[in-house]
């Protein structure tokens, strides 16, 4: 069995449990055409239905360019059927540009954003109801290596052991994961208030009511996180983010952001402003949080600029302005999802009901 041949097992066996009858969308570049293939070839071998959704080089830069208002906010019948119908979404990244949609004015990315918000809420809704399972992975290209600033070999590697595929068993560590943290979810599960405490950081929130989720493997690939969604109008006081922000290949950094009653009413960026503030400007619900979360992957250290990596890292924290997550009892909705990840490993605290649990990127 070759190394792409083992990550495709792990995606239809474990990711997302692929079963006959199954109807299985699996989308990507052309440049992953060996793991798309070994995916095409697991799935049949589950006895299900597999169909293979192709983009093009250059494809969205040539949409985001031509396309009039009306077309950006058309979602095509076939597509709606795809998230109306089927059983499994397997999306593999493999970018050939990762800034192709650098110079496209942000308001038409912000246009199609809120256009597909409906196909995003039925997606986290069939999940969340158990009838719809997704993955998210990556295959290594030179544009997610060079993003990361390493060579495609180092960077084929990096990617491999985040997903712990360089073992004889990953599925066996990915549970083992899950158990860790399934018992880091029962602790946090009672907890009714969050206090995050570092630089230029003093912001609270609550999560009462709220369910923490344990992320072993089955949405993202890699994973190691854990996750809610805070009560909606409960963030109070400021955040400072660090590390940078990546969103449709434009990127932002030293975002700092202070709240009331859970909405963003002061947002600066030392680079990307402009951008930043016009995606969070997009709808109502842009400035609100569906997301806080804390990064548990250890065999993730450095910063690649990919957000499936970079809000894994171990000893980071992440908040996501926009659309909150349903089956966590989230009820923000928004075309925005913009995970933002903090460095927690220097003169950081995050209190529980006023109870300190984590410091420096460690629960205690």
């Amino acid at each position: 069995m070759n190394i792409w041949q083992k990550y495709a097992k792990v995606l239809v066996e474990y990711s997302t449990g692929v079963k006959k009858d199954d109807l299985v969308i699996i989308s990507s570049d052309t440049q992953a055409r060996p793991l798309i293939l070994a995916v095409y070839d697991e799935v049949l071998k589950k006895g299900a239905h597999p169909i293979i959704r192709l983009a093009l080089d250059g494809q969205k830069e040539i949409y985001f360019k031509n396309a009039t208002n009306e077309q950006l906010q058309f979602i095509d019948p076939f597509t709606q059927l795809e998230y109306d119908k089927a059983d499994k979404f397997i999306v593999i990244g493999a970018p050939y540009n990762l800034k192709s949609l650098a110079k496209i004015p942000p308001e038409r990315l912000a246009k199609r954003s809120a256009a597909t918000q409906p196909l995003s809420e039925k997606m986290l809704s069939r999940a969340a109801e158990g009838s719809l399972s997704w993955v998210i992975c990556d295959y290594p290209t030179n544009a997610l290596a060079q993003e990361a600033k390493m060579s495609i070999f180092d960077y084929e590697e990096f990617l491999l052991k985040s997903c712990y595929l360089h073992v004889d068993d990953p599925v066996a560590i990915w549970r083992q994961i899950g158990q860790a943290q399934d018992v880091l979810v029962n602790k946090l599960n009672p907890v009714k208030k969050i206090r995050i405490v570092g630089e230029k950081t003093d912001l609270t929130l609550s999560t009462e009511g709220r369910k923490w989720i344990s992320c072993c493997g089955k949405h993202n690939f890699p994973d190691g996180e854990v996750f809610t969604s805070p009560v909606e109008d409960s963030a109070e006081g400021e955040i400072y983010f660090d590390f940078p922000a990546i969103y449709r290949g434009n990127e932002a950094q030293g975002i700092h952001l202070r709240f009331e009653k859970g909405k963003v009413v002061h947002a600066t960026a030392e680079k990307g402003e402009e951008f930043f503030l016009k995606m969070i400007d997009q709808d109502e619900g842009a400035r609100y949080l569906g997301e806080v979360a804390f990064g548990t992957n250890d065999m993730i250290q450095d910063v690649t600029g990919n957000i499936l990596f970079d809000e894994k890292i171990g000893g980071s924290i992440h908040l996501a302005l926009g659309a909150s997550y349903p089956e966590t009892g989230g009820k923000n909705k928004s075309g925005l999802h913009w995970d933002i990840i903090k460095n927690m490993k220097k003169d950081s605290k995050v209190y529980t009901d006023d109870t300190l649990i984590y410091e420096n990127g460690r629960f205690l």
